[in-house]
């Protein structure tokens, strides 16, 4: 069991790397603005002293680095939630929205609302396609995961498998029958980036991320419960089934907001949670919350690797997460196959 100073230390060290990392990328790119002057034009935005930038560099850093940053925050919070709540959800450590396909299956909404022309909920028509068909994905692998009242892993992995290679058969066949235009669009879900973030997108994508991420947390009770076995859970006077129902929208609902307006961008809700978990322990109450601000850690410096490392040439963020995220899952297979002695 972790201490209370634990607790304390590693979120805050967690929320100062977050502040430094997210002022250093509004800095950093090809119009260099200095850490100092960064710091400056926040305050007298938010009328707290400080010196407005000129023209230009107010203009690049409020339209283009902020929006890029807060898009991050939103889109890597979202997604090391939602992988906390999978794997509490579905008590396996190998659980995440972009391994079992949730994430694919988002984006064959997004993608197919784009091929298809779908404007019938205006600017909002991406995210709630790519809503409802994560949702439809995530009951189906939920539904045919579970055995006997329990969650297979193996059953998980493979129906994640055979989504992910549906998914990827339908986002082929909308490419082939998508124009140029619709098919450049396309590509951003399949690559995942951050690169076309503006003020819409993040007022787009903030309703859904804040109703997930406000929710979630009053969760991480019920999750420890269940963390003891179904049976414990339902005696100490857990709902599983609601509690379930409940979390799979949760998790729906912040995957399919990332999916909306970054593309497929995968392993950080595997990865952020086993960190968390190995640096802190399984509670639940740490956990959740944690998973969210490591999330938003990890992207908003995985998207600064992504414009920096091959500038000006700019690295699709989903590929680097993918890049780093595998051999990290090939691990955790390793290790948990050792410990349970064989998935036989």
């Amino acid at each position: 069991m972790s201490l209370p100073g634990n607790t304390a230390l590693l979120t805050g060290g967690m929320l100062a790397a977050l502040l430094v990392l997210a002022l250093l990328s509004a800095g950093i790119g090809a119009y260099h603005i200095p850490f100092g002057d960064v710091l400056a034009s926040v305050q007298a935005r938010l009328g707290l002293g400080g010196t407005p930038l000129d023209r230009v560099g107010e203009s690049v850093l409020w339209n283009v680095r902020l929006p890029r940053v807060v898009l991050a925050l939103l889109v890597g919070s979202s997604l090391g939630c939602a992988g906390a709540l999978m794997q509490g959800v579905f008590g396996n450590p190998l659980a995440e929205p972009g391994v079992i396909g949730i994430s694919s299956g988002a984006a064959v909404g997004a993608v197919a609302s784009i091929a298809l022309g779908l404007t019938f909920f205006g600017n909002w028509t991406v995210t709630v396609c790519a809503f409802v068909a994560g949702l439809v994905t995530v009951l189906l692998v939920y539904a045919l995961s579970r055995s006997g009242g329990r969650t297979e892993v193996v059953t998980l992995i493979l129906t994640g498998i055979a989504v992910n290679a549906f998914a990827g058969a339908l986002i082929g066949l909308f490419i082939f029958f998508a124009d140029s235009a619709q098919i450049s669009q396309i590509t951003f879900w399949q690559l995942g980036s951050l690169a076309q973030a503006t003020w819409p997108k993040v007022l787009a994508v903030l309703p859904c991320a804040l109703a997930g991420l406000a929710v979630a947390p009053f969760s991480a009770g019920k999750l420890d419960l269940l963390a003891l076995g179904e049976r414990p859970a339902r005696h100490l006077g857990v709902d599983v089934e609601r509690l379930r129902v409940v979390l799979v929208l949760v998790v729906a609902l912040l995957t399919a907001a990332a999916v909306a307006v970054a593309g497929i961008i995968t392993f950080v809700g595997l990865l952020v949670p086993h960190l968390l978990r190995m640096a802190h322990g399984p509670g639940h109450r740490f956990l959740v919350p944690g998973s969210a601000l490591g999330g938003a850690l990890v992207l908003v410096a995985g998207d600064l690797a992504a414009r920096t490392v091959a500038a000006p040439a700019e690295l699709p963020l989903g590929v680097l997460t993918a890049l780093f995220g595998s051999p990290f899952f090939f691990w955790l297979l390793r290790r948990t196959r050792r410990g349970q002695g064989g998935w036989a």
